[in-house]
Formats: structure tokens, C-alpha cells, sequence
């Protein structure tokens, strides 16, 4: 050893070899004679692991890992075809003797390595490439939550609308992250999903900027912009309201509110909410503005479904609720209830207390999706108004759990979500048949239930990150509903059982190409 180098092999036997593989101080190192130099680099190729001392080296000392065609610069130390960067040590040599440094790099620039290389897979959604990143982060003694966070900073205002799945999926990813136990592989998971997720959502997608200017927080004025759809006033009343440091909580009452001022966005807007204000918790201040602001923009651009005739009732019973004097005496029941019957008939039950309707509400949700008549996946020759499948179902749970976290905090919100929930019954009891049998998917042990659950979401093989997203949704909201209430607990467990049992179908190509011939032919 000479100062940071290491004996590792001699000139002799390289010249003889042309290429030799040492092992020492627990790296594999490839050594290459290339006419008067010596080159060192790891030889495991950064991609999958392929020896490169197997690879072709080019006279101006272009290394190919001849696996996968990757091509690296030995002396500039670019990757010329491939993505991760393979790592060169420096050479000094000794008389006969050939010394390498082995030294490794500061933390921090490891760190700063790692972030960036990580980055730089965004440009191809290269998933194994975002794993290997987040281990060697992790590995130099980095946060792996930092990767969480910069991906946020490099894809908020890459969101047309705000904000997608990928954000609420990673509050759960992150929760379940948490379960004591898990073994390192398993801890990985989740954060290459949460990371996953955000590049598929804005891959090559441009910039939305938000804008800078700045106003002094007032609530009534945040909420006007909302219902406005004014962002510019909203985000510049935000960024007041987080200049000033504004109590968090303050904040989220109002996103809150605007959140169930409409029946929005088939609920993504109440589960957002709630999603933004767990995923500040898991990873702290510095994401809270683009959090945030990314919330503030899809709010703006959320639908506004009680204006759709289906549920055009819906405003009219929320401004009735609690004028009738009387108590009603019958158990709330909602089997098969239309959009009307189920607004209707909850509203007679305003008297009672919330989390009694409330509980009721999620009982007949989970049967809706217990009975929900999977045959109708297949038809194609339908209208799209019919175009019906799981994911339907399983926003109306993800939702129930969203807002009894909103109105527990704020329970002036409750009546709002309580005819909120008879909407999403009303509308998914059409598509349920209560007639099946459903007995084989009871569920005997909820709490083995949604550990074997959880522990299929580790692995779950599915290509799609908005299945995957959705499935960590459900599992999450429907452990946390029936934790709160055994006697629901049933129903809940036998209808996540079916929906993680059931055929999911994903791609209807017969069906796309059937409702646009009979779009077009009705055109003007």
C-alpha cells in the first residue's frame, strides 16, 4: 500500500493476459492493458451485473459489456450507450507492481451522485435503474426519503392538472414502508414505486410553471379562488399563506372545504387532500410547497359532478339537511338504490349521529363492491356510460376513508360527505348483482387477511402504476375502516378478497373500437 493505493497485480502478468479481474477490499475490479495504459473499472457492468472483463475494448479504450451492447469511455469515464455510470479507479504504477486507489468518494458526493443519477432515469422511466439508485443512496449512508423528495421537486409542475395518483399512492407506499419487520428488499419497494410512479406520470411531459407572486393569506379569499377556478389569485394567495408560515392545519380546513364543496372529481379531491396532508407528515417541510401548490391546481381543475344530471339532486338535499324534525325509526338501508333513493334516504337520517350513518354508508359501499357483477368487463357494445370496472368500486372506500379523516378534524364537513358516499352507492348499485352467491370470499381472520395483502403489494407484478396505485390505496383505506369497525369489517374483507382475486380488465380494444364507430357516426 502507498499512501491511497493498493497493490493489486503486476505489469508482468497483465501484459501477458491483456486483462485481468482482482478482487480486493471487497470490489471486483477489472484490469485492461490498452497499448501503454492501464485502465481499472468495476467489472460488474452498472446494468445487470455482467462481467465486463468479458467485454470488447476498443483501441481508443471503448469498453462494450457485450450483454446488453452498454458502452463505456475508460479514460473519460462517460457512459456512451446505457445509463448508470461504471466506476473507474485511478492507476498508479510501482516499479513492476500495478497500485489502484480504492479510495471511496465524500458521502456527500455519493449522495449528490446517487440523486442525480437517479434523475437522469426519468428520461426513460428506467424502473431497475431507479432501484439501484435509491440502494446506493441508501448504501453511502444518504436518506432514502431525499429520493422521495426530489422527485417531487423535479415533477410537481409537470402535472397539467395538478397532481395524478402517483402522489397519493406514495402516502401509502410510505406508510406501509413503516410496518416493523420488513427485511431491507421489501423497504426498497416502496420507494421505487412512489419514484416509478412520478416518472411514468410525467414522462416527457413540459413545464406548467405556477406562478410567484405572493398576496397575504385569507381564508375566505383562498376558498373564493378555488370556487372561482381562479389559480392564479390561489396559488399566490399560497404562497403568502406559506411565506407567512401559515399553521398547517389552518390550511388543510380550508383545502378541506373546498374539497366537499362539490361532488368533485369522482372524489379524487377529498382523497387528495387527505393523501398530501399524510405524504408532509412522512417526508417534513420541504415539500410542502410543491405539494401543495401541485393540490391547489387540481382542485381548480376538478370536475364538478353534482352538476351532471345523474346527480343533480345532490345540491338541493345537501341545502335541506336537517330540516325534518323527525326520527326515523327503520335501520338506513341503501341495497340497490338509485342516485335519488340513496341521497333521499339518507337525508332522512340527518338527525342521527354522523359516524353511525357514516358506518352504515361504508357497509353498503363494500357490498357494492362485493356484488359488483364483473361480467359487465367484457360487454362491448355498450355506451361509454357503461364502461364500468373495479376502480370504480374501490374509489368509493378510498373515499369513506378519506373523509371521516376531513370531517373528524372539521365535522361541520359531514353532511357534505355523507351524501357524498349515497352518490358513489347510488350510482355503483346499478352495476351490482346481490343475487350472487359471495359466501367463498368471507374472510375468517381480517388482520392475516391484510397482512397476506399487504405482503402480495410487495410483489405484485402489475405493469400499470395506477393499478398498483389503486391497490395500495384500497388495501390501506379498507385496513384502516374495518381496524375502526368489526361489524363492517366483514363485508369489507370479503370484497377486497374478491377485487384482489377477481380479473382485472385493463385493455378493452373490441370495445374502443365499437364506441368510436358509433361516436363518429353520430358526429355533426
Amino acid at each position: 500500500m502507498s499512501g491511497g493505493y493498493v497493490r493489486v497485480a503486476s505489469q508482468e502478468e497483465l501484459t501477458l493476459k491483456k486483462r485481468l479481474v482482482v478482487k480486493t477490499e471487497g470490489k471486483q475490479i477489472a484490469l485492461f492493458k490498452s497499448e501503454d495504459e492501464i485502465l481499472a473499472c468495476n467489472n460488474r457492468c452498472p446494468h445487470e451485473g455482467y462481467p465486463l472483463s468479458e467485454g470488447s475494448l476498443s483501441s481508443d479504450c471503448i469498453l462494450t459489456c457485450n450483454w446488453h451492447n452498454w458502452k463505456f469511455d475508460l479514460k473519460g469515464g462517460q457512459t456512451l450507450v446505457g445509463g448508470d455510470e461504471v466506476r473507474l479507479y485511478p492507476v498508479r504504477i510501482s516499479g513492476d507492481d500495478i497500485l489502484l486507489d480504492l479510495t471511496d468518494p465524500p458521502k456527500e458526493r455519493s449522495i449528490e451522485k446517487a440523486l442525480g443519477n437517479l434523475k437522469d432515469s426519468f428520461r426513460r422511466q428506467e424502473y431497475d435503474r431507479m432501484a439501484r439508485e435509491i440502494a446506493r443512496l441508501e448504501k453511502v449512508g444518504g436518506d432514502p426519503l431525499e429520493a422521495i423528495r426530489q422527485a417531487i421537486h423535479w415533477t410537481y409542475d409537470r402535472f397539467e392538472y395538478g397532481m395524478t395518483h402517483a402522489y397519493a399512492a406514495t402516502a401509502d407506499w410510505l406508510s406501509l414502508r413503516n410496518k416493523p419487520g420488513l427485511s431491507g428488499t421489501d423497504r426498497l419497494v416502496p420507494l421505487v414505486e412512489s419514484v416509478g410512479h412520478m416518472s411514468w406520470d410525467s414522462l416527457r411531459e413540459p413545464a406548467y410553471p405556477f406562478n410567484d407572486d405572493r398576496l397575504p393569506f385569507d381564508r375566505d379569499q383562498f376558498e373564493q379562488a378555488l370556487e372561482a377556478e381562479n389559480e392564479n389569485k390561489a396559488i399566490a394567495l399560497l404562497n403568502g399563506a406559506l411565506n407567512d408560515a401559515v399553521d398547517l392545519q389552518d390550511l388543510f380546513r380550508s383545502l378541506a372545504r373546498y374539497a366537499l364543496a362539490h361532488y368533485a372529481g369522482f372524489g379524487h379531491s377529498a382523497i387528495y387532500t387527505y393523501k398530501i396532508e399524510q405524504l408532509i407528515r412522512h417526508l417534513g417541510p420541504s415539500v410542502q410547497a410543491p405539494l401543495l401548490k401541485a393540490l391547489t391546481r387540481n382542485l381548480i381543475y376538478s370536475t364538478r359532478e353534482e352538476l351532471l344530471p345523474e346527480f343533480r339532486r345532490y345540491g338541493d338535499t345537501l341545502a335541506a339537511w336537517g330540516n325534518t324534525s323527525t326520527t326515523p325509526t327503520e335501520p338506513l338501508s341503501l341495497e340497490g338504490a338509485s342516485v335519488n333513493q340513496a341521497l333521499a334516504k339518507t337525508s332522512v337520517y340527518a338527525s342521527l349521529d354522523p359516524e353511525a350513518i357514516y358506518q352504515t354508508l361504508l357497509l353498503q359501499l363494500a357490498r357494492n363492491m362485493l356484488f359488483f357483477d364483473i361480467s359487465l368487463m367484457d360487454k362491448w357494445d355498450k355506451s361509454v356510460s357503461q364502461n364500468i370496472n373495479w376502480l370504480d368500486y374501490s374509489h368509493g372506500l378510498t373515499f369513506a376513508n378519506a373523509i371521516h379523516h376531513l370531517c373528524d378534524r372539521d365535522p361541520a364537513l359531514w353532511p357534505q360527505a355523507l351524501l357524498q358516499m349515497a352518490c358513489f352507492i347510488g350510482r355503483n348499485s346499478a352495476y351490482s348483482d346481490f343475487s350472487q352467491d359471495m359466501s367463498d370470499w368471507q374472510i375468517e381472520d381480517p388482520g392475516g387477511f391484510f397482512e397476506q395483502a399487504e405482503e402480495r403489494l410487495l410483489d405484485h407484478a402489475n405493469p400499470e402504476f395506477i393499478v398498483s396505485a389503486h391497490l395500495v390505496k384500497l388495501t390501506t383505506a379498507a385496513r384502516t375502516e374495518a381496524n375502526r369497525s368489526s361489524e363492517n369489517a366483514p363485508a369489507i374483507c370479503a370484497a377486497i378478497n374478491r377485487f384482489l382475486n377477481a380479473p382485472f380488465k385493463r385493455k378493452h380494444t373490441r370495445r374502443t373500437a365499437q364506441q368510436s364507430l358509433d361516436f363518429v357516426a353520430r358526429e355533426g
